[in-house]
């Protein structure tokens, strides 16, 4: 039995040591928000949170991961879908067919986390999830979009 730290609660799995986070997320807990496109890590649809960084859920086996570190999937991002990345793709109306959207999403989400005034060249260098719709440009938008609402919350509850 593996114990794994997800979207807050402590949970056992029993699989192979070898068996891919994102297989854990979807077969065993249900958390299909997070998604298989490529399965070896460059098109970023799994992408999760591990202790506040981006990382590719399809390459991460659960073997070398621990009860102390802290794993957040889309579902965990926020309780009622109102982080404020959430919100500005909402506004704009970010995706198309939606399936790279959750992965985007968390990528956009621990960017502002460790950057909350990005340019387009962090943007650019931090969200390098492909999304075969072609939604770069709103998604760049949508991230400014959040990290001035960002931004604003913070002086509005200084």
């Amino acid at each position: 039995m593996t114990k794994l730290n997800i979207n807050g609660k402590l949970v056992e799995i029993k699989a192979d040591d070898s068996t891919p986070l994102l297989w854990v997320l979807r077969e065993q807990l249900g958390l299909t928000g997070t998604k298989y496109a490529c399965g070896i890590g460059m098109c970023g649809s799994c992408t999760v949170h591990i202790n506040g960084k981006a990382v590719r859920a399809c390459t991460i086996p659960i073997s070398s991961l621990k009860p102390s570190q802290a794993i957040v999937t889309i579902e965990g991002l926020s309780a009622n879908g109102d982080h404020p990345v959430q919100l500005a793709w909402q506004e704009l109306d970010v995706p198309q067919c939606g399936y790279c959207q959750p992965g985007m999403i968390m990528s956009a989400a621990a960017l502002l986390h460790s950057n909350p005034t990005p340019s387009d060249a962090d943007i650019d260098n931090s969200v390098t999830n492909i999304c075969r719709c072609g939604t770069f440009n709103r998604v760049r938008q949508g991230i400014h979009i959040a990290a001035r609402n960002m931004a604003g919350n913070k002086r509005g509850n200084a």
